[in-house]
């Protein structure tokens, strides 16, 4: 699929950390239900830039391709241990323990988790939803 013009030079990155996490969270994304992510602030410069109000970025599915544009509204840097309910409900993955759990994992697969790490929480709304093939 050729990315719209206005999208061509757009950041592009996947969800989570292996090709299945990015197919199932960009499910979420596309149904409505995930409209928030963090991610580790230590992770964050020149590979992979901090998210900004008003940027539109792509999201790629778990085999690399383009599935859809994405707004960012928010962005705030709060410790791990901070995260609040309201913002693990919008990352769409479970009830506030299944997040707790589940990112603890996922942090301490990528560089180790730290109950007071800070993370640059994002909150986004879908812009566009691409046409992939089957």
């Amino acid at each position: 699929m050729n990315l719209p013009p206005e999208y061509q030079n757009a950041i592009r990155f996947q969800f989570g950390d292996s090709p299945e996490l990015a197919d199932e969270l960009l499910e979420l994304v596309l149904r409505g239900v995930k409209t928030a992510t963090c991610g580790a602030l230590r992770d964050y410069g020149e590979a992979e830039p901090m998210p900004q109000v008003g940027r539109r970025d792509v999201v790629l599915d778990g085999a690399g391709r383009p599935a859809c544009v994405i707004e960012t509204t928010e962005v705030t840097i709060q410790r791990f241990c901070d995260v609040d309910n309201a913002f693990a409900i919008a990352e769409g993955e479970g009830p506030y323990e299944a997040w707790r759990s589940g990112h603890r994992a996922y942090f301490a697969r990528n560089g180790g988790f730290d109950p007071e790490m800070p993370l640059v929480c994002e909150r986004f709304r879908l812009i566009l939803v691409l046409d992939r093939p089957a």
